[in-house]
């Protein structure tokens, strides 16, 4: 314990000194040898012992991750590290790589300032490196590479120290190519990767060695030696005299910002506030005697402290028994302990300063994306944006009656914990609906309900989320109220795609300045008056008030907008999310008592008229759809595109290098279940493949009645299919 008090007492004094931390993060693809990378950096600074680097996987300390061997929940540490005879505090996170994990990464971007992006030396770069890089750019992420499992190329595939040196100039190009296309101002301002600058080191992870330009100069070992060392696998020698440790962490220290640096340019991309405010200039300069803004990113539950807040602290202090607000809640919380994570365990310590990451609890109210601040009034950080949507759901029902009041507080701290999971009530089966990412998102979450919260549960089989959305503009639709009183005259039409991106990537929202909304429609090719009166969005949708002059309609306007979001809630057709549609308020007319235009009357009525607008406009079905990548030896590459096509899928690239096959699909996810075992067999096991999100497209007229079927009949809806008098009232 002596040892680890020692690191507490150097990590809190480091704290106090922005020039000195670094917030890193470590990115990749599945398998490329992140949490292994952690573990070497963690021997390096004492954490762990040496022997076991590389194999004891200590930040994946979830039993369900070390079955698995795969991260699932991205970690923290904080650890000290010496560069030419300064200490130095980096907070690590170690993040998953596996696409259902993918909002772990999403979430930890935001609290750090450079992300070391792992790719393996053999593989190069694949889709996920791909989604990870572009999460980490659109963060305002400084990126630096480092290329792992160097001795594999030499070992396993037998290359020669010349075409060593070309395939990995090849890896380098092409993540910088990626970081050009998607951001072309970051790569002019020198954020390319480049390994004759420093931002670059090769090694294996596994082996505890790497090397890099400024490490050869160093230690005065060349590419050549290092060909020579692994020719012969000598991999030990290598490692002594050049520690991974040491070379990764000398780059980290060298090329990635510290706090001070990193807010001047990050905070005005994750915050609109006014930059020339008090709490503006704070955040900029990471002033640990400002006012408190502190940005949560994860929310974890520990057995004794209940919910553990993590995040990135901008600006203030943080200390115990401190009162604060988190947004959109307008009591106070009080602070109860904050502390720093060493992998699993959470230390607590007195006060953490700006600049650092931290983990609080006492604010029950937070979730993550929340603002927690001093100040009553701050306009809160952006909220996190996920890459991917959840496609996958399945009904979770408590073993025994008994659990029931427990499963249900269960499942709304699931959702919590993980912002990526949508929990619903479906109100007429009475089923709790769970949608994540993938199939494995959702065993990895049922297997912990039952282990971590002692609950048994029954899940159905995955069933594939679609969403309803319109295919044409339709004249206006009156929408009655029960009583008679009330009429609205709505009209839907498909919304531009480029409006739906806008709004998806959150540059487009209700909490945007009125006139820089405006703006930016009217950009897109809105009309000003159309673009003036947006009165809300929901998802992908949109609400419009183009009316004039109407009296009461401003204090009915939000149960409209009520009758709006249930629609788009539960579409008419098969009661799933609706998507991409424009709802236009043209003429209202209303009872001028306010006693017979309630809810129960404005609610109906404008429900139904969107309702029977969107079946007129012929309502269809979207699907998600995955793109698939799969690696294979063209002997066998027969049987990989035979079973990609037989599931509806799209090739949409093929490649070759050497005798491997590259091939590029896009499948529907509901033809994607079961498709590990089959790709297998097709392949005789020679197979490697991932998916990401692809986004959605509609269902083939040719099965949309079928699928609309299916639906139907396990919602317990009607057999027969809507139309549009049905939700008419005459």
């Amino acid at each position: 314990m002596g040892r680890r008090k020692k690191m507490v007492e150097r990590v809190t004094t480091l704290m106090k000194e922005p020039t000195k931390i670094r917030n890193i993060g470590i990115v990749a693809h599945i398998d490329h040898g992140k949490t292994t990378l952690s573990d070497n950096l963690l021997a390096g600074a004492g954490m762990i012992s040496k022997e076991l680097a590389g194999r004891q996987l200590f930040m994946d300390s979830d039993e369900e991750e070390q079955a698995r061997g795969i991260t699932i929940d991205a970690s923290n540490v904080s650890m000290v590290h010496t560069y030419n005879n300064e200490d130095y505090l980096i907070n690590l996170i170690d993040t998953p790589g596996h696409v259902d994990f993918g909002g772990d990464v999403t979430r930890a971007m935001r609290a750090v300032d450079g992300a070391v992006v792992v790719v393996d030396a053999v593989e190069g770069t694949m889709p996920q490196t791909e989604t990870v890089l572009r999460q980490a750019l659109r963060e305002h992420v400084r990126p630096v590479l480092f290329v792992n499992k160097v001795d594999r190329l030499i070992n396993e595939l037998q290359v020669d120290s010349q075409e060593m040196q070309v395939r990995l100039g090849k890896v380098i190009d092409h993540v910088n190519k990626l970081i050009k296309n998607m951001n072309p101002e970051k790569f002019k301002a020198g954020w390319k990767v480049d390994a004759s600058a420093g931002t670059v080191a090769f090694g294996s992870a596994l082996y505890n060695w790497a090397i890099s330009v400024p490490m050869m100069k160093k230690t005065g070992i060349s590419f050549k030696d290092v060909y020579d060392y692994c020719k012969v696998e000598d991999m030990k020698s290598l490692a002594e005299k050049c520690p991974l440790h040491a070379t990764v962490l000398d780059m980290v220290i060298t090329y990635l910002p510290n706090p001070l640096d990193a807010q001047k340019g990050r905070v005005p991309a994750i915050w609109h506030g006014d930059a020339s405010s008090e709490i503006g200039k704070s955040m900029a300069t990471a002033n640990a005697a400002g006012d408190l803004a502190f940005m949560v990113t994860d929310i974890s539950v520990d057995p004794h402290a209940g919910e553990v807040a993590t995040g990135r602290l901008f600006s203030g202090s943080l200390t115990r028994g401190m009162e604060v607000f988190t947004s959109g809640t307008a009591k106070k919380s009080r602070v109860q302990q904050v502390g720093i994570f060493m992998g699993p365990e959470r230390l607590e310590v007195e006060i953490i300063p700006a600049g650092n990451i931290a983990a609080v609890t006492g604010l029950k109210d937070a979730i993550v994306g929340s603002t927690v601040t001093t100040l009553e009034d701050m306009i809160p950080f952006e909220s996190i944006r996920h890459v991917s949507e959840p496609v996958v759901t399945v009904a979770v029902e408590a073993k025994h009656t008994k659990d029931l009041p427990k499963l249900i507080e269960v499942l709304r701290q699931v959702a919590k914990e993980d912002p990526t999971l949508q929990i619903t009530l479906d109100e007429e089966t009475g089923e709790h609906l769970m949608a994540g990412m993938g199939e494995l998102h959702l065993e990895v979450i049922a297997h912990r309900i039952q282990r971590d919260k002692n609950v048994e549960i029954t899940t159905s089989k995955p069933i594939v989320v679609y969403r309803e959305t319109i295919k044409k503009k339709i004249e206006p639709v009156e929408g009655k109220s029960p009583n008679r009183h009330n009429r609205f005259y709505i009209f839907v039409e498909p919304l531009d795609t480029t409006i739906v991106d806008l709004i998806k990537s959150g540059d487009i929202s209700m909490n945007m300045p009125e006139l820089e909304r405006r703006q930016k429609l009217m950009e897109l090719g809105m009309g000003k008056e159309e673009a003036k009166g947006i009165a809300g969005i929901h998802n992908s949708n949109i609400f419009i008030d183009m009316t004039k002059g109407i009296q009461y309609l401003n204090e009915t306007m939000e149960l409209v907008l009520d009758g709006f979001e249930e629609v788009m809630r539960a579409g008419p057709l098969t009661r799933e999310p609706v998507a991409n549609v424009k709802c236009v308020l043209v003429d209202a007319k209303l009872h001028e008592d306010a006693i017979h235009r309630g809810p129960a009357q404005v609610i109906p009525a404008a429900r139904q008229a969107i309702q029977a607008g969107m079946l007129m406009a012929e309502d269809s079905l979207l699907e998600p759809y995955q793109k698939v990548f799969v690696q294979v030896p063209q002997l066998t590459m027969g049987g990989a595109t035979k079973e990609l096509q037989g599931r509806r899928g799209v090739i949409l690239n093929m490649t070759t290098e050497g005798d491997l096959a590259i091939i590029e699909a896009r499948v529907p996810v509901a033809e994607l279940f079961g498709f590990a075992g089959e790709i297998r067999s097709a392949t005789e096991g020679r197979a490697m493949w991932s998916t990401e999100f692809g986004g959605f497209d509609i269902v083939p007229s040719s099965i949309q009645t079928e699928v609309v079927g299916q639906i139907r009949e396990r919602k317990g809806l009607k057999k027969d299919l809507p139309k549009s008098a049905d939700y008419l009232s005459m």
